[in-house]
């Protein structure tokens, strides 16, 4: 029964060092067009003892390729040296992966930085017995300050080159050796806060970007991170190759702005008022039919609407009036039809309303008799 819990925390253990090194291996970013040729600079002097050298590389952002200036950085833990990161071909694009600290340098692209990273494993120092020891023959040391130093001469039997980029076109062909592939799998270390404050500097700065400096950068390296205006800082020589940046930069991020635009404007058009859909032109075309025949439905209504009570004085409950005043109603038009009457023969008038006008004119004179017997009375 004890074999579980083991088994358990074996598994466990397995897993926590599959994750570290898979997570050193996540890409940052990836672009369409490759990063420019490493500058020629000088190296600064070691600040002390305990810095390893990072090279500096070029990084990507806000649609342009910037350098991160090459540093001295305190190692986080004794013993951990740093694999620098390197920008490969993926199929499609660039990708580029994290570099990492870890016991053992792993595989960085094959790409040669120059002070100790030529391609393979790292010549630039070791650590004994808690110290680090700088070779002089690849580092630029201040033997007054530091005295932990030893010299051994670096063979490079590769091509020396500027290129920045492992495969595609133009690229380094190399492929991770299998003390490489062993060093991935060790437990690993992300970069540090100063080495993350750095970067974010370097992006900031608009003159470390390829398209101001054509793959000459004003800042190469510094003494220690962030230390952009440090007397100690160096410019860069000479740019590792002729650099233009290219003209269609902007469509490096994935295009989905082209392809998801289309839908979002069918959608949108459903769903927004027709303030938005004027430059269509049939549907406006359709509101009008929809609109003339409302006025038509609106007619039998009309009596429902506070109208009927402004026709209140039109009435019948006042016939004396009407007969007074010739209103200009249709009712009063056949009181003042007499004069014709005359020449229309006496049995037709009898069937109109004319009766019916002159029987409120025969009372107009019985009652005006009325009014005169009223005094007797």
């Amino acid at each position: 029964m004890r074999l579980i819990p083991s088994i358990r925390a074996f598994l466990l253990a397995l897993v926590i060092v599959v994750v570290s090194a898979a997570s050193f291996a996540q890409i940052g970013i990836s672009v369409t067009f490759a990063p420019p040729a490493l500058p020629v600079y000088e190296q600064p002097p070691v600040p002390g003892e305990g810095y390893i050298w990072t090279p500096g590389y070029w990084a990507y952002g806000d649609d342009d390729y910037y350098w991160v200036p090459g540093t001295w950085v305190m190692a986080p833990e004794v013993g951990f040296l740093w694999t620098p990161g390197y920008w490969g071909w993926g199929g499609e694009s660039f990708v580029f992966y994290e570099g990492y600290w870890g016991p053992h340098v792993g595989f960085y692209g094959g790409i040669s930085y120059g002070y100790g990273y030529f391609g393979e494993g790292y010549e630039g120092g070791r650590w004994d017995n808690g110290r680090f020891f700088y070779n002089r023959s690849v580092n630029n040391v201040n033997v007054t300050n530091i005295h932990n130093v030893y010299n051994t001469t670096v063979i490079n039997n590769t091509t020396v080159n500027r290129v920045s980029y492992n495969g595609g076109n133009g690229g380094i062909t190399a492929h991770p050796r299998p003390q490489e592939e062993a060093a991935a799998r060790e437990k690993h270390i992300a970069p540090v806060a100063v080495q993350t404050q750095h970067v974010q500097v370097a992006r900031a700065n608009p003159e470390l970007r390829a398209s101001a400096n054509h793959g000459k950068p004003p800042i190469a390296a510094t003494p220690k991170p962030g230390a952009f205006n440090d007397r100690a800082a160096v410019p860069a020589k000479e740019a590792g190759a002729p650099y233009s940046s290219p003209a269609n930069r902007a469509a490096v991020k994935p295009p989905a702005n082209a392809p998801v635009a289309h839908p979002e404007n069918n959608t949108t058009r459903s769903d927004r008022p027709a303030s938005d859909n004027r430059p269509e032109t049939p549907r406006p075309s359709a509101v009008q039919p929809s609109n003339r025949p409302e006025p038509s439905r609106a007619e039998p209504n009309r009596p429902e609407v506070p109208r009927p009570p402004e026709a209140q004085p039109n009435n019948r409950s006042e016939p004396a009036q009407r007969s007074q005043t010739p209103p200009p109603g249709e009712h009063s038009q056949p009181q003042r039809t007499p004069p014709p009457a005359e020449t229309r023969p006496a049995t037709q008038e009898p069937q109109h309303s004319q009766p019916a006008t002159r029987t409120p004119e025969a009372k107009h004179p019985d009652e005006q008799p009325k009014h005169d017997e009223k005094p007797p009375q």
